[in-house]
């Protein structure tokens, strides 16, 4: 009964959402702007990385596959609080920006802003998203099955799982248990390893957000008030900022976007990676939380157990990947990254990481004569991900994978943690 329900309405969701207008891109921000909105963007391809090939060699098969995929575009969280301070600002101020002289990109505010915005829940894209994914992840892995696919327990992740389901298994999807990891007899799990870490905070990227914001924050509030004449707080630039994103996540479009110019999203994206890397790199929590999936990888793809699956579909959070990448020294930057200016040349960037619906895909593949032994290989948002940490030859680097053997030694630092010894309650108890 459930499933034909369930259909019906996604049917109904994608047919609206393929009616919705083709938006072209304000004129003063260039299209692929509107993708870096760090861990708030559309979903998006990352682009190839030059030099490394995009398939594998002929005589080499994929024979064990992990996913880890972020939900998909959801309504504002705590963002939402600065969103509807901008929308009781600007009712407040109707006569007078209707009075006003604006310019083009303003213009749309004559007819005042209202949001409908639902804050946490997964939107029709993010479901429009994941059902695609589920789809395309079909078609790349035709000989690979399970009946289990796992996610955390909150409710915009529990929907996204279901939605790649439907795509993923079609009209299978009756025979797939749907677990979340609080049914797992586990002390911490993989996915939302930080709710087993009594130390775990995130105070120290907020701060380093704060710090950031109130510095390119002020500036566009001085222009959009004097643009409107209207006395606008930082708070309310801020919730036009978020609006930004968030409109786009809900409706794929919104007035916002075309309000500011390129060095002010690039500000905003700048924002989200200060806010993300504040407890990924600048602490031991990142690598010591992330080395929870290190080890199931690694267990999984070296079949520690003896009961190994050949795939895994498993949903969380953004946070979930990055932490994953923290562990492994991939996305780290030689310092943390500045709270007074952007760093433009930095590895860690959200937009690319952990855009909504982000995809982590783990490839375990074995070739007749191109490679010896196991190999693993990591593909983010389609795109090959070097794994430069154990790369020891030049087929390594030509495919961007190495040996499962060299991966294993390359993460001796994270096989030495485990839940409640003395790395980890360093980290998250003591």
């Amino acid at each position: 009964m459930y499933l034909p329900a369930v259909l019906s309405l996604l049917q109904a969701s994608l047919s609206s959402f393929t009616g919705l207008p083709e938006v072209d891109p304000p004129t003063n921000v260039r299209p692929y702007q509107l993708d870096r909105l760090g861990i708030v963007s559309p979903y998006h391809d990352r682009a190839h990385v030059p030099g490394v090939e995009t398939e594998l060699p002929r005589d080499c098969t994929v024979d064990q596959v992990m996913l880890l995929h972020r939900h998909g575009s959801r309504g504002p969280t705590w963002e939402n609080e600065y969103i509807q301070k901008l929308v009781e600002t600007l009712d407040n101020s109707s006569q007078a920006i209707r009075k006003a002289h604006l310019p083009p990109n303003l213009r749309f505010l004559k007819d005042g802003y209202k949001s409908d915005l639902v804050p946490h829940q997964l939107t029709a894209i993010g479901r429009q998203q994941l059902f695609d994914h589920g789809v395309d992840f079909a078609l790349q892995y035709p000989t690979l099955s399970t009946n289990v696919v796992l996610s955390s327990t909150v409710q915009r992740v529990v929907d996204s799982a279901h939605y790649f389901g439907y795509g993923f298994f079609g009209g299978d999807i009756d025979k797939v248990d749907f677990v979340t990891v609080d049914e797992l007899d586990v002390p911490v799990n993989w996915i939302t390893p930080w709710n087993s870490c009594p130390k775990y905070s995130e105070d120290e990227g907020h701060a380093a957000a704060s710090a950031w914001n109130s510095k390119y924050v002020p500036p566009i509030t001085q222009r959009l008030s004097r643009q409107l004449g209207v006395d606008l707080s930082d708070d309310d630039t801020r919730g036009a900022l978020y609006a930004c994103p968030f409109d786009l996540a809900a409706h794929n479009e919104s007035p916002w976007c075309a309000a500011f110019h390129n060095h002010e999203l690039r500000s905003l994206e700048y924002e989200y990676d200060l806010l993300m890397s504040g407890y990924m790199s600048r602490n031991k929590q990142g690598p010591t939380l992330g080395s929870v999936y290190v080890n199931k990888l690694i267990d999984r793809f070296t079949n520690t157990t003896g009961h190994a699956k050949e795939l895994y579909l498993e949903f969380g959070h953004d946070t979930s990947i990055l932490l994953v990448l923290s562990a492994m020294v991939l996305n780290r930057d030689p310092t943390p990254l500045p709270i007074d200016h952007i760093r433009t040349h930095r590895k860690f960037r959200t937009s690319e990481q952990t855009p909504f619906a982000a995809q982590m895909v783990w490839e375990r593949f074995s070739c007749k004569k191109s490679f010896h032994g196991p190999q693993i290989r990591l593909l983010l948002n389609s795109a090959t991900y070097p794994l430069t940490i154990c790369q020891k030859s030049f087929k390594d680097k030509e495919f961007g994978s190495c040996s499962l053997k060299e991966f294993i030694r390359a993460n001796e630092l994270s096989r030495k943690i485990h839940y409640n010894n003395t790395a980890w309650n360093t980290s998250c108890v003591d």
